[in-house]
């Protein structure tokens, strides 16, 4: 059973270190259905210091591309989505409707499934990396082998309470090249989960340089790393 979200009092204390502006550019395979296909893709992340946008596009071939799209505040608990789209031949979209007292609020959902509450430092499917990075950034050393991390995740459809945990750090070979790295793992707790896979590079400020996702059919997205561009 996963451990409850971390209550506002201990997110207010929390150190973090946000990433500068950038894009990622990742090699995507995609496997499933018995079949292989390379792929692109590409993280675009800009902010002010006051507001962020987040973007990740996957272009298969054939098939299209797939965008989610993250928007929202930088707070001193972090990131705040406002709202996130994933967009494929339809868009779906999940709104963050936070109470004015700035705790609290809902999360409702274009899909038209249910509304849920929305918890302190809750995320969607895309800020989650970032926000997973920022923390780690600020306080490495909270963080070491075997914490396990809670976060409200939110998809386009639903909202679901996530455990992460942290493993031990390990060296890729990325076809940008060598990078040491440190992996946290979202393990499924029921059938239909997804398994989430995320390595992040300190030395990039703890971007997700690598990040494999394995849906509960068996099909996998695996992303590394091939370019860096400062925006």
């Amino acid at each position: 059973k996963p451990a409850p979200a971390e209550p506002a009092n201990s997110l207010a204390t929390m150190a973090l270190k946000i990433p500068a502006s950038v894009r990622l550019r990742y090699d995507v395979r995609a496997e499933g259905r018995g079949l292989t296909v390379d792929a692109l893709g590409e993280l675009t992340w800009r902010h002010d210091d006051h507001s962020y946008n987040a973007r990740l596009d996957l272009t298969l071939p054939l098939i299209g591309t797939r965008t989610q799209t993250s928007v929202g505040r930088i707070t001193p608990v972090g990131l705040a989505p406002t709202w996130f789209s994933d967009k494929a031949k339809s868009e779906l979209v999940a709104h963050f409707d936070r109470a004015p007292s700035g705790g609290g609020g809902k999360i409702t959902f274009s899909a038209n499934t249910p509304e849920v509450p929305l918890m302190a430092g809750a995320q969607d499917q895309l800020s989650a990396f970032l926000q997973l990075g920022a923390m780690l950034a600020g306080a490495p050393d909270k963080y070491p082998s075997g914490t396990h991390i809670s976060l409200q995740i939110v998809g386009s459809r639903d909202a679901d309470v996530w455990l992460f945990t942290v493993g031990e750090k390990q060296q890729l070979l990325l076809p940008y090249g060598r990078l040491d790295t440190v992996k946290l793992t979202r393990n499924p707790r029921r059938e239909s989960d997804s398994k989430v896979e995320m390595w992040l590079a300190p030395s990039m400020g703890y971007l997700p340089v690598r990040i494999r996702l394995t849906q509960a059919n068996g099909d996998e997205f695996d992303q590394r790393l091939r370019a860096i561009d400062r925006l």
